[in-house]
């Protein structure tokens, strides 16, 4: 019987019952625009402000901190673009092996004035404190550095890297979309630390698509992506997406409950997963690193690693590769890159990401049929050859 097994919860998570159980009467009955002044407004406000409490006591920050946005990428887009629109043009600096909602809009700043540096990682995905203390003496006026990379779970120090950035005045951003949840988030000893915002996302957190927020330093000025009715404290004009927002409060507090256990759960199921995958001769990235401990990324010599996802999801196994393939693209990962990785290793790139739901069942089952299908690929590579 068909038993598929969900692997991939840093592309996206299940949503929580919980969460659906508190979303599920404003998709249904509760209908007002929080902007009403009417009893049915007064409750949607209601609801947003029990909401925006929730995501701030997660991650330790006041109330007023938070601002709610689409998503990662828009809360990414917000800091980057608002805080250059309040800033005349100087240096932004973003380590190579950022998202692209941040990669991007850096490059749209560069084509606006803006001199966009690159921070180098070693081989391990850490950033390269050689080329950081090089990037300071430069007097950057934005730092982004995320806080988890999502492909190889890579956890960067922001606070000291935030500590470090402080004499150069620069504005400190780390994309966090990845922690919520799977570690400790506080903003407070992360803000005192020098970093200025955090961007944090719903559906990475077992809460639902199209909520994330920005948590913000209220001294930093930043100039709205969006202009409209000024929701938001002004940052995010927008009719608030009330149902989602509701159900991010919930996955929020639940998020922060269960990091006291579940970290150290998933951090064995890792390492029953790494020991079978190098055991079958993978090559797991980043071991030297501290990472996320839900976070598998590696790849078998001379398979691609497409073909391998594609191979495992008829078995019923959803994992993700590593690779930005296409047919228009056939570049391998830019986190690989940046960290050295050899193209015809990297092409090969495939990531196994644990959610609170999976057993070790799963991760025997998942080492079971690689042993066999990488065992078919090779064998196939070999009469090629």
């Amino acid at each position: 019987m068909f038993q598929p097994r969900y692997l991939d919860h840093n592309a996206t998570t299940p949503l929580a019952p919980a969460v659906l159980a508190g979303m599920l009467p404003w998709l249904e009955s509760l209908c007002g625009n929080a902007s009403s002044r009417h009893e049915y407004g007064r409750r949607a406000r209601q609801a947003i402000d029990e909401a925006r409490q929730r995501v701030a006591a997660a991650v330790n920050a006041h109330p007023t901190e938070v601002v709610f946005t689409s998503g990662g990428s828009e809360s990414n887009n917000l800091f980057l673009k608002g805080a250059a629109a309040s800033l005349k043009p100087g240096l932004l600096a973003v380590s190579a092996v950022e998202h692209p909602c941040v990669l991007k809009p850096a490059a749209q700043l560069a084509r606006q004035g803006w001199a966009v540096r690159q921070i180098a990682v070693d081989a391990a995905g850490r950033v390269d404190l050689t080329d950081y203390a090089e990037v300071l003496a430069g007097k950057p006026k934005l730092i982004s550095v995320m806080s988890a990379n999502n492909e190889t779970g890579v956890l960067q120090d922001v606070a000291a890297l935030a500590t470090a950035a402080r004499a150069s005045g620069a504005w400190f951003h780390s994309d966090a979309v990845q922690v919520l949840g799977k570690l400790p988030l506080d903003f407070r000893v992360l803000n005192a630390a020098g970093v200025h915002a955090l961007t944090l996302s719903a559906h990475k957190a077992n809460g639902p698509k199209g909520a994330a927020a920005l948590v913000l330093d209220k001294r930093v000025e930043l100039q709205p992506l969006i202009a409209g009715g000024g929701h938001e404290r002004g940052l995010r004009s927008g009719t608030e997406n009330v149902p989602a927002i509701v159900g991010f409060g919930i996955a929020a507090e639940l998020a922060a409950q269960r990091v006291a256990e579940l970290p150290m759960r998933m951090k064995v199921l890792q390492g029953r997963l790494e020991k079978g995958l190098q055991a079958l001769g993978a090559t797991v990235f980043a071991v030297d690193a501290p990472r996320l401990p839900n976070t598998s990324y590696f790849a078998f010599a001379d398979i691609d690693g497409e073909t391998l996802v594609g191979k495992l999801d008829r078995e019923g196994f959803a994992v993700a590769s590593g690779a930005a393939c296409s047919s228009a693209n056939p570049e391998p990962s830019h986190v690989l890159r940046a960290m050295g990785v050899a193209p015809e290793i990297a092409r090969g790139a495939v990531r196994v990401s644990l959610g609170a739901d999976n057993t070790e069942v799963d991760i025997d089952q998942l080492i079971n049929a690689l042993q066999v299908t990488v065992g078919r690929l090779q064998g196939l590579t070999a009469v090629a050859v």
